[in-house]
């Protein structure tokens, strides 16, 4: 990371006349915010002003590098290792699609290093879904590594893992709108995944966030970003996604119907609060919900299975996604995640 020199003042005035920072001078200015030498209102004027400019490919990779360096680390092997988390900010409220299909991913055979956080706005984060569920969310980078190592699946609750971003809260809360941080949750893994689904709310900048993650190092990625606003694969609509293999980015389309799945209304895959979310999953694991809510989460499952190198190909994902969940792997996956996660924790 470059050790670039620029002023919050410098950089904000940039950014207002329409240029870009560099990957250098954007690492180095969220190193000023991360180590708590810059203003709430030079923090939100930074935010606003990228938004309204759009943020550059090096600009979120200066970033997220810089946030990165900051982070707590869970020490374990990074190859071969899956996150799967969307942006949020679509602003439908749908259940925790991206933590049912890491639970599921798992149980097919793929290691998962899921990251997350509590729901930014009235709906449920993937923490809250998951404490909801009986697990213990609050795990050190230790006892996350432990987890890992033991059961191939891990969550590390964000607020743990990066407390240096408590500079930006403030200012993040009283702007209220998406900014550059939204993105920056996905981008910054602990456990430094080299596989990745991430789900995006602005179907534009697939590309570009697919450009970054090559710039991060991942191996394997879908961006994705249906056609009615979901940051999910969808199942009431196409689906856009920019997949980066081998170094290679590809953008494409994908249906429900290619998926061998029903198309479903957008409404028929709406969430709650955290007690209602948590019994959804419950159902779809134990069989008893079979269908929008199942399919959508045989979707995005399938694609982390795919991108995982469990499959060699989305619909063959989508398959093996489905009889994880049939042979009972996928409720016996997460009952793990209970058990190990109470152990761990009471152990400390």
């Amino acid at each position: 990371m470059s050790t670039m020199t620029i002023t919050m003042q410098n950089a904000l005035g940039r950014i207002m006349n329409g240029s870009d920072l560099t990957r250098g001078e954007a690492a180095h200015v969220m190193s000023l915010i991360m180590n708590g030498e810059a203003t709430n209102a030079q923090i939100g004027g930074i935010a606003a002003a990228l938004r309204m400019k759009g943020e550059s490919r090096e600009e979120i990779t200066g970033f997220a590098e810089a946030m990165r360096a900051f982070s707590s680390r869970v020490q374990t092997e990074q190859s071969g290792l899956l996150d799967t988390c969307g942006t949020g900010g679509s602003g439908i409220h749908k259940f925790n699609i991206s933590t049912a299909s890491s639970i599921i991913a798992s149980a097919s055979g793929i290691r998962v290093a899921k990251h997350g956080n509590r729901a930014m706005s009235g709906k449920a984060g993937s923490a809250d879904v998951l404490e909801a569920l009986g697990v213990q969310i609050s795990l050190s980078p230790e006892q996350a590594a432990a987890c890992l190592e033991r059961i191939g699946l891990c969550f590390m609750f964000a607020q743990i893992y990066h407390p240096s971003l408590r500079h930006a809260a403030a200012p993040r809360r009283e702007l209220g709108v998406r900014t550059i941080f939204n993105m920056l949750g996905p981008l910054t893994n602990p456990a430094g995944a080299d596989r990745q689904l991430l789900g995006l709310y602005d179907r534009s900048r697939t590309e570009t966030i697919a450009e970054v993650l090559r710039e991060l190092g991942l191996k394997r990625a879908m961006v994705v970003s249906s056609h009615d606003g979901l940051d999910e694969i969808s199942i009431s609509a196409p689906t856009q996604i920019s997949e980066l293999n081998g170094g290679v980015i590809t953008t494409y389309d994908v249906t429900p119907e290619q998926l061998g799945l029903k198309r479903s209304p957008i409404s028929q895959v709406s969430g709650g609060d955290p007690a209602k979310n948590a019994d959804i999953i419950r159902a779809i694991f134990q069989g008893e919900e079979t269908g929008a809510y199942r399919d959508i989460v045989l979707a995005n499952a399938g694609a982390c299975i795919y991108i995982g190198g469990g499959a060699s190909s989305l619909t063959e994902g989508v398959d093996l996604a489905a009889s994880t969940i049939d042979s009972g792997a996928a409720s016996a996956k997460l009952q793990q995640l209970i058990e190990m996660t109470g152990e761990l924790a009471h152990v400390s």
